[in-house]
């Protein structure tokens, strides 16, 4: 970069900050890259010099120069340190490479021998110091050559090159960097040859180059280095080649007065490839067809035909008239295997409406059938929405949304649908819609105990399940067995809350454990006796003697048969009178009727005649118990983890919510992580049925464990996992479902809508019902929401284990309901809290009271029945019209009585044109009376009604309200 000190200051320090590393490299002919890594070596920080786009100072720039500067040690001026390592400037000094015309020049100068020859220059290698100084300190001069005298044209020009190439320095001081001199060595030439060259005009070095050269410039001063000169040759000296042939020396370069005419030219030819050679097609034998396709080669010509083109032939029509061809005119008669290839791989090279119209006819032809169009089984996971509906059935989602809405249900392609809805609507086009639900935590640990290896399997004693009708002795059958005495304590001499007892039973000289079951034999209890039954492996039907097969005998026998377990007779009470040989076979009778078939009569149902009062048949009834166990084979799982049924849950003072559940499968440990249902923890202590602690219980056991943070229902299962964060989740998933179970409202539809307005006229019983067992709650809210009829309903607001609260009683207050208690009743403030908010408690101990007031209560809701009676006629045998009073009836009693208060029904002929109408007054003669008997003459006045004629009959009656039941 050059600056001249006559321009103003401010320009040049401008035009100096603005100067890049790389003009500074092109100056140098060094690398861009070199002064980069050289600034930041030196310790620059490297946001400044970035790359060779960044600029520098002035200051910095000379500092860089010097860095880059081949100088003598004992002259050198310059004033930059430099802290690392000195750069070889050789390494890094940019290489000039050979330029394309210079390539054509040697190209030209090889291929003719009549042509000059050509001067090779060498790129100037990098120039010692002492070198350096010698051309600082002398002027230019034309370089010597090794030429002899008959070469003077060939040093003349070698001269003149020199001169112009090598500018002269400075006479003062030397500059900081000088360009090193470049050597130009000619070719030797025949002296023979030289006579017959042609003479040529030397160059005139330019004004321009030669000027910065002569200037003298202060020590101050930064010298610019001239341009080097054009390099034509290789980067290295070839070998020097002596031809024998005379050649002429030329001058190096173009000449400036001569003009050149530029030839443009395409890249050099250096190889031609051969063509592939490809066989000529086979003359095809006349078939029926069109033209090629666009973009494909035409067929062989036919005879009288022409020859078909690659470009447009598609699109042309036959001269004879002929068909098009298409997708629909398949191969003509004739054709080969190989004429087909040929004809396919013309159509893969080709796009044209051939092509087009051929691979849309064969994805239409290969496109996969959806149900939508063939019906069929259609399987999909739920929840599902309308969109994924679509996507599994192929029926395009705006026409499910239409037939929701002609269905009167608003909904978006990404709405949820129903399953049943889904299903409804997937008939139209002939799809069955299989839905399989989506399996949660809870399933999978099912699946998972389902699946496990059976490692340490034993066999086990019986679970054996008392079934049958209420107060037909099957609790003291199983006091009779474990010798106790648990029927003396049931509210009622009933039982009411399911439970199991392991009661050790001497069969002979061996001691075995058989696992028992009580359930209720009341009708409210149906679900226990369910429940009861599917845990069971032997069920003991308990049929008084005396009474026979009864309702819930009927159904004991029909839970027993659903859940696939073998059923034992116990004929109980057979110490009694009413236990006759006639009563007894026709209990065999009805058993029958049931399918069960007594062995005395050929079947295979035992039935063992028992007392329980009287120690009759109970050392039977055991051994036949063990004879169907063996036969059974009954085995279990005694390690891993455990999992078995919820029997019955309760909350208990001192131990939280205690579960009573029975173990089936694996080993139970204190510590172990449990889930049963909505409820989860960790098993904190384990007691049996006469509440022995216990460290470990194995199947199939009874036992009470305590560590649970809700009840969970009669009849969960329960699993013991290996975290507690897995039982969490699952119970959490249970009591998620149940939450939305009970914000599951079903929305405002046109088929709905009336049905609403008529709900909200009904009259509803509140109940908040505690109970002391999570089974008995079940059951209560089940039975009392079942009383009911049209008119009154009764709901259950609060179901909950455990004694009556504040809490239940304000609810009741909030919600006007009245408060059930089951075994249970309310503290001390509960019962102040109760007087003072006016809210009423009502304590059971009987199941069936509860259901028998509940009754009596909605019966007491509903509308009375309105029948009327009649009480009298009356015929009227003269009217009087009295002016200010009105139409007066003289009327003569017929029958009966007319009262004052009664209401009275006009007549005529037979016909009744007036009705409920009453009595103003009524006379006989000028008194007023109450009532008129039979046979006496009376005036009446009717209310607002004056249009009487003679020969009326006028009806008194009365309404009478009739009280409604359940029943009617």
């Amino acid at each position: 970069m050059r600056h001249d000190r006559n321009e103003p200051q401010h320009a040049l320090e401008q035009q100096l900050a603005n100067t890049r590393i790389f003009e500074i490299a092109k100056d140098l002919g060094i690398k861009s890259k070199a002064i980069v890594e050289k600034c930041h070596a030196e310790g620059l920080p490297k946001d400044v010099i970035k790359n060779h786009m960044s600029t520098v100072s002035i200051g910095l720039e000379q500092t860089i120069r010097e860095w880059f500067t081949v100088d003598d040690s004992a002259n050198s001026s310059h004033t930059a340190v430099e802290q690392a390592e000195k750069v070889d400037i050789s390494k890094v000094r940019e290489t000039k490479k050979r330029t394309t015309k210079a390539k054509k020049v040697e190209s030209d100068t090889d291929s003719d021998g009549d042509a000059d020859t050509a001067i090779a220059i060498a790129p100037p290698p990098p120039a010692p110091a002492k070198a350096t100084k010698a051309v600082k300190a002398t002027p230019a001069q034309p370089m010597a050559t090794k030429a002899t005298a008959p070469k003077a044209t060939a040093v003349k020009a070698t001269a003149t090159k020199a001169t112009k190439a090598t500018p002269a320095a400075p006479a003062p001081t030397p500059p900081p960097a000088a360009p090193a001199p470049v050597k130009i060595k000619a070719f030797h030439v025949p002296a023979g040859l030289s006579a017959h060259a042609p003479k040529l005009k030397e160059p005139d070095a330019p004004a321009a180059r030669l000027a910065p050269a002569a200037k003298t410039t202060k020590p101050e001063q930064r010298i610019v280095r001239a341009p080097e000169p054009k390099i034509t040759g290789p980067s290295k000296p070839p070998k020097m080649n002596v031809p024998t042939r005379p050649t002429a020396t030329g001058p190096v370069g173009r000449q400036l007065e001569k003009k050149t005419q530029i030839k443009l030219s395409g890249p050099k030819v250096i190889r031609i490839e051969a063509a592939e050679h490809v066989e000529a097609p086979r003359r095809r034998p006349p078939r029926a067809g069109g033209y090629g396709g666009p973009g494909g080669g035409g067929g062989m010509p036919m005879e009288g035909r022409p020859p078909r083109g690659g470009g447009g032939g598609g699109n042309a029509r036959r001269r004879d008239g002929g068909q098009r061809s298409g997708p629909d005119s398949g191969p003509g008669r004739g054709w080969t295997a190989a004429d087909l290839a040929e004809r396919d791989a013309r159509l893969k090279q080709s796009g044209g409406y051939l092509k087009q119209q051929q691979m849309r006819m064969r994805s239409s032809a290969n496109a996969a059938q959806t149900p939508a169009k063939i019906g069929g089984k259609v399987e999909i996971a739920a929840p599902f929405s309308i969109k994924d509906l679509s996507a599994a059935t192929g029926v395009k989602g705006a026409d499910i949304v239409k037939k929701l809405f002609m269905s009167g249900v608003m909904a978006t392609i990404n709405s949820g649908i129903d399953s049943e809805k889904a299903q409804e609507i997937m008939i139209d086009w002939d799809i069955e819609l299989e839905v399989i639900e989506a399996k949660g935590a809870e399933e999978q640990v099912a699946e998972q105990f389902k699946a496990r290896e059976r490692k340490n399997e034993q066999a086990r004693g019986p679970i054996v399940t008392i079934l049958g009708h209420v107060d037909h002795g099957k609790t003291s059958l199983l006091d009779r067995i474990r010798k106790a005495n648990v029927a003396d304590g049931e509210a009622g001499g009933i039982t009411q809350a399911t439970s199991a007892f392991r009661v050790p039973v001497s069969l002979g000289d061996t001691e075995k454990f058989v696992t028992f079951i009580d359930t209720p034999g009341h009708e409210a209890f149906t679900a226990m006796r369910s429940r009861g039954a599917n845990v069971t492996d032997i069920v003991v039907l308990v049929v008084a003697a005396d009474d026979g097969v009864m309702p819930q005998t009927a159904e004991s026998i029909s839970h027993a048969k659903a859940a696939g377990v073998p059923i034992i007779v116990a004929l109980n009470k057979i110490d009694k009178e009413q236990a006759t040989e006639d009563n007894i076979q026709r209990i065999y009778g009805q058993l029958a009727e049931h399918g069960l078939n007594p062995t005395a009569w050929g079947g295979d149902t035992e039935v063992v005649k028992t007392s329980a009062t009287k120690d009759i048949g109970i050392q039977d009834l055991l051994e036949i118990l063990d004879l169907q166990a063996e036969i059974l084979e009954l085995k279990s799982d005694f390690s891993g983890q455990a999992q078995g049924t919820v029997i019955e849950a309760r909350p208990e003072g001192g131990r939280g919510n205690v579960a009573n559940v029975l173990i089936q499968e694996g080993e139970l440990k204190i510590g172990d992580f449990i889930v049963m249902g909505r409820a989860f923890g960790r098993v904190r202590d384990i007691t049996d049925d006469r509440g022995n602690k216990l460290k470990k219980a194995l199947p199939p056991m009874p036992v009470q464990i305590s560590g649970i943070n809700s009840l969970p229902d009669a009849g969960d299962k329960f699993y013991c996992l290996g975290s507690l964060k897995k039982a969490e989740k699952a119970a959490a998933e249970r009591r998620e479902r149940e939450r939305q179970a009970l914000l599951a409202i079903p929305k405002l539809t046109l088929d709905n809508m009336f049905t609403q307005i008529a709900d909200s006229e009904l009259k509803e019983i509140l109940v908040v019902l505690k109970a002391d067992v999570q089974g008995s709650v079940d059951v209560l809210k089940s039975e009392i929401q079942k009383v009911g009829n049209e008119e009154v309903k009764v709901r259950v607001i609060h179901q909950a284990v455990g004694g009556i609260t504040e809490s239940d009683i304000l609810l009741a207050e909030a919600s006007k309901a009245i408060i059930i208690g089951f075994n249970v009743i309310a503290n001390s403030k509960g019962r102040a809290l109760a007087e003072n908010k006016g809210v009423e408690i009502r304590n059971y101990q009987v199941i069936y009271h509860i259901v028998d007031d509940i009754k009596k209560a909605v019966e007491g809701l509903l509308s009375p029945d309105i029948r009327e009676e009649v009480i009298g006629h009356a015929e009227v045998r003269e009217v009087f019209k009295v002016s200010k009073v009105g139409t007066i009836a003289g009327c003569f009693v017929t029958d009966g009585t007319v009262q004052r208060d009664a209401l009275i029904r006009v007549t005529r002929d037979g016909v009744v044109i007036e009705n409920g109408r009453k009595l103003e007054q009524l006379k006989r003669f000028k008194d007023d009376a109450k009532e008129v008997r039979a046979n006496m003459e009376c005036g009446m006045k009717i209310i607002g009604y004056d249009d009487i004629k003679s020969g009326d009959v006028l009806e008194c009656y009365k309404t009478i309200e009739v009280a409604r039941t359940l029943d009617d």
